[in-house]
């Protein structure tokens, strides 16, 4: 059985929505403009769709144009990439910030190393800093960052880990905790060992020392025994 806990599984919620309005104006661009204005982000993160086009009245009045916008991503996603971005500047790093489509952060260019740290430890502080000022409801996604594809190249080390700690826990039937990991992280070893028959996972301690224990199986730990019996 993988023990699946506390944040470890996304939430079952609704994800948040970008924001949207009907707005009049005399052309698209005025209606972004408003928009940007109201909601206080860039323009660029305006969408609009026109709905109706208006009419003269009597010829004399400009014709109004009703329209649909709306931001590209959700509130909290805009204001988490500006919250970094303000920081990189502030630290005079060369370090372009943007939202990718699957709404994670991402922080790339020259000085991404200075920003994932040791073993990605500034990464996630940032990471962790960042949710608890733009993160709305704990029952909301977290809001994720990434920095120079650090997030891909840590998965596929963590994924390669998963696979030799399952390999040591067969060969030797005792259980092996590894080091305390952050949640996405040790999602990632509970998923990677999920389909391992022979192989269970639990995720145990509290907060930040929290950390993952791969054990076998009641079935792996039987053939252990009764091989050791035929051996000694």
């Amino acid at each position: 059985m993988k023990d699946f806990t506390d944040n470890e599984i996304e939430t079952t919620l609704a994800p948040p929505q970008s924001e949207t309005m009907l707005l009049e104006a005399a052309s698209v661009e005025a209606a972004t403009a408003q928009a940007a204005e109201l909601w206080k982000v860039s323009a660029d993160d305006i969408e609009t769709v026109v709905i109706e086009s208006g009419k003269r009245l009597f010829g004399l009045l400009g014709k109004k144009l009703k329209v649909q916008v709306s931001t590209k991503a959700p509130m909290m996603y805009l204001q988490a990439r500006d919250f970094a971005g303000s920081i990189m500047k502030q630290s005079s790093l060369d370090l372009d910030v943007s939202v990718d489509a699957e709404r994670t952060i991402n922080i790339d260019g020259e000085d991404s190393a200075i920003v994932i740290g040791r073993h990605g430890e500034t990464l996630k502080a940032l990471e962790f800093l960042t949710n608890l000022i733009y993160r709305p409801d704990q029952n909301m996604p977290k809001i994720r960052l990434d920095c120079g594809g650090y997030r891909v190249r840590r998965e596929e080390s963590l994924i390669r880990l998963a696979e030799s700690v399952a390999r040591e826990v067969l060969h030797k039937h005792t259980p092996i905790s590894l080091e305390p990991m952050s949640s996405w992280e040790r999602r990632i070893i509970h998923m990677a060992l999920q389909s391992n028959p022979g192989i269970n996972t639990s995720s145990e301690g509290e907060e930040p020392l929290r950390k993952i224990v791969v054990y076998p199986s009641a079935r792996a730990e039987k053939r252990g025994r009764t091989f050791r019996k035929k051996r000694y």
